[in-house]
């Protein structure tokens, strides 16, 4: 069994610092202390990208290489009486995924646990929670947040309508399984992780790197597309995860995964080919796939005009936008198939 207890311990110092799309300055502020550990230039945008650029020996060309830091939870719809908070999806969150449990409400003043709650299961068909005991999922709208608080208590956090739900952090922390991580909001912590690792070991690369770990992607890539809108880019490279199906022929373990299509559209094919050029430079297994119910900063960024050429890379992972797992193997993997690709000289 390889060591990837530092790689581990990266992620999960990512996981354990909350960043609801749009309510991200949490992770903001750590991203910025790491960057600039590592001696690269990092600023944060006006779009709250956080962005670390590695300075090529020709800069006439840039390349970009994005994971976004931000992921999915709730957002607060009402605050009614008796301390009980109404919230609806932000991003591809559904509640029977969380289960009842504690949740954190990021309030402007402070952060107030709650549980999230679906109701008592000891009833009869006179209450509305039986038909999800035995018929449909629990959904938003049949949810809630238990905070045994007072409005005034509520008021005072500054727990109001747009308030941000994250699962609890004791309840985020990720789980070793042999060579596996399994975590919440593995999409994208660790695509983050594998940013900082390619700050630490890209050396004056053929052209100008720039590390983008983006805002708000899982609400439509705002992020990406005013950074690809304001930057010229050459080139533009996706981390992602991957989702694990049987409708896909993919398979677990330590091989990353280059898309050719997602639900945005199709990824170019000279890009594709230099990266699968690079993982033959290194004897490394890639998997190809097409998948549909799925979309990145750099397919959503092609499909509108803002860069030309545009790839993504990812990690197979199981249960995504759950309680996700994955090779740390596949996740090492990128770091070192996308350095040689920085530190390669392509047309």
């Amino acid at each position: 069994m390889c060591n990837y207890d530092r790689l581990f311990h990266t992620i999960e110092e990512l996981v354990m610092h909350h960043s609801p799309s749009g309510a991200e300055t949490e992770i903001n502020q750590f991203l910025i202390q790491q960057f600039a550990a590592l001696g690269v230039e990092v600023w944060c945008d006006r779009a709250d990208n956080i962005i670390a650029k590695i300075q090529g020996l020709d800069s006439t060309r840039q390349i970009a290489i994005t994971a976004h830091k931000d992921e999915i939870g709730a957002i607060v719809k009402t605050v009614g009486e008796k301390g009980r908070v109404e919230v609806r999806r932000l991003g591809g969150s559904f509640p029977w995924v969380y289960g009842e449990g504690v949740v954190d409400l990021l309030g402007d003043n402070a952060t107030l646990s709650g549980i999230l709650s679906f109701g008592s299961r000891h009833v009869s068909h006179e209450s509305p929670q039986k038909v999800q005991q035995e018929d449909t999922p629990v959904k938003w709208e049949n949810a809630w947040i238990e905070t045994k608080c007072t409005t005034t208590e509520l008021e005072a956090a500054g727990i109001r309508p747009g308030t941000r739900m994250v699962v609890g952090k004791h309840r985020k922390r990720p789980t070793r399984l042999n060579d596996y991580i399994a975590s919440y909001t593995l999409d994208n912590k660790a695509s983050v992780a594998i940013l900082l690792a390619l700050a630490e070991k890209v050396k004056q690369p053929p052209v100008d790197v720039y590390l983008v770990a983006s805002a708000k992607e899982e609400v439509g890539a705002i992020g990406a597309l005013f950074f690809t809108q304001n930057q010229r880019l050459d080139a533009l490279i996706a981390l992602e995860i991957c989702p694990l199906s049987s409708e896909y022929p993919i398979e677990d373990g330590e091989s990353p995964v280059i898309l050719s299509q997602d639900g945005y559209g199709i990824y170019d094919e000279t890009l594709n080919g230099q990266l699968r050029h690079c993982a033959k430079q290194l004897d490394m297994s890639v998997q190809l796939a097409t998948i549909s119910g799925f979309g990145s900063d750099a397919s959503i960024a092609m499909k509108f005009g803002h860069v030309a050429r545009a790839a993504c890379l990812a990690f197979p992972t199981q249960n995504t936008h759950g309680y996700e797992i994955a090779h740390l193997g596949a996740i090492a993997n990128c770091v070192e198939l996308l350095q040689v690709f920085c530190e390669t000289e392509f047309e």
